[in-house]
């Protein structure tokens, strides 16, 4: 979404992830997202090795110190970041690569989906908290789809409609992310922190002309529900929501940011969407 996004604002080209930005090239921005990552640092790790949010706040951090070199000293170095957009979706893998996943996390035994929610939002103001402190001012935070209407999810319940209980645990999530919102823009003044809902914008996939199932065949092995590597996926590929059990498909992905920037809905964002986050001061 990201790069979806930076085409909407003029970018000519793809922002380039932290492991090959180089040069005067950080100073247009980089992409430090990494597949199954989440906020919890353990989440996804049955799939390997994958960068969790306190290692990507690492990697801005590292990010930071390269740009006080390249623009002479911390001082322009603040000022050029806090007129910066940050995007931060994460959340989504703390699910479905840990909570919904028994066989091989511990957290669905240990915490209610209540417990659980709460733990994560918790962790997650921690580290938001770290990127205010290295300079972040316009921080977009994208809350969690209906992943209980995932591929995934209605093939391990054997349903074709969404899964109450799984979308009911993502609704709790969401609504503690909201409220803390309120509470980063009540505490740190200087700073613009937005929620971007997620769940509602997903919503309207199952209003279109969309095949909710997957694009091309996933494998039911070690990357399960995953495309099968080397397989070709569907030729109607504009008419799937889904490439996989998982990932949304270029067109879900534009709905999804055209509505995060400029909000379809008052209900899109709280309490503005990116268009009037990038303007405010």
């Amino acid at each position: 979404m990201a790069d979806i996004l930076g085409q909407l604002l003029g970018f000519d080209d793809y922002i380039p992830p932290f492991a090959s930005a180089t040069g005067r090239e950080i100073l247009q921005g980089v992409n430090y997202a990494s597949g199954s990552a989440g906020i919890r640092n353990e989440t996804g790790s049955h799939l390997g090795n994958r960068i969790f949010l306190d290692l990507q706040l690492q990697n801005h951090h590292n990010t930071i110190l390269r740009m006080v070199d390249l623009v002479g000293n911390r001082v322009a170095t603040n000022a050029h970041l806090n007129t910066c957009l940050y995007i931060v979706g994460i959340g989504s893998n703390d699910y479905i690569n840990n909570y919904l996943v028994p066989k091989h996390y511990s957290t669905n035994s240990m915490y209610t989906p209540s417990q659980y929610a709460t733990l994560l939002v918790q962790q997650y103001a921690q580290q938001l908290k770290t990127l205010y402190e290295d300079g972040a001012r316009k921080i977009a935070l994208f809350g969690l789809p209906q992943i209980g209407c995932i591929p995934q999810e209605l093939q391990k319940h054997n349903t074709r409609k969404c899964v109450d209980s799984t979308n009911e645990a993502i609704q709790l999530f969401n609504e503690k992310l909201k409220s803390l919102v309120t509470d980063l823009n009540t505490n740190f003044p200087q700073a613009k922190f937005t929620y971007i809902n997620m769940y509602s914008i997903s919503s309207i996939m199952s209003t279109l002309s969309f095949l909710n199932y997957p694009c091309c065949n996933v494998s039911t092995t070690t990357a399960e529900g995953q495309c099968v590597s080397g397989q070709a996926p569907c030729h109607l590929r504009a008419a799937h929501v889904f490439w996989d059990n998982f990932h949304p498909t270029e067109n879900g992905n534009v709905i999804a940011i055209m509505r995060a920037y400029n909000s379809f809905l008052p209900s899109d964002s709280y309490p503005m969407d990116i268009s009037h986050l990038i303007q405010s001061g």
